[in-house]
């Protein structure tokens, strides 16, 4: 499909916050998250970090920007024979 707004429309598309405060302002939730979502999403990561605070914690694995991610994450995949597939 070759969709361009501007050419459909006429005019330049809207900046990111200019949809949302639209949407506000006409009542349309479609691109907000749910309640029940976030509620959700903050208990699962609650837990990590509280689990992060416990004594004899390991710190969370970092790793530079740009990067394909820590090699912790290719370690673990590589105990059950798997890999990533670079893109």
């Amino acid at each position: 499909m070759d969709f361009r707004y501007g050419t459909a429309f006429a005019v330049p598309p809207p900046e990111a916050y200019e949809r949302l405060l639209l949407d506000v302002m006409l009542g349309d939730p479609t691109l907000f998250t749910r309640t029940d979502e976030v509620e959700s999403a903050w208990r699962f990561i609650t837990a990590i970090l509280d689990a992060w605070q416990q004594p004899g914690a390991p710190p969370p694995v970092t790793y530079a920007a740009g990067s394909w991610g820590p090699v912790e994450a290719d370690e673990l995949l590589k105990a059950d024979g798997v890999k990533w597939r670079r893109l």
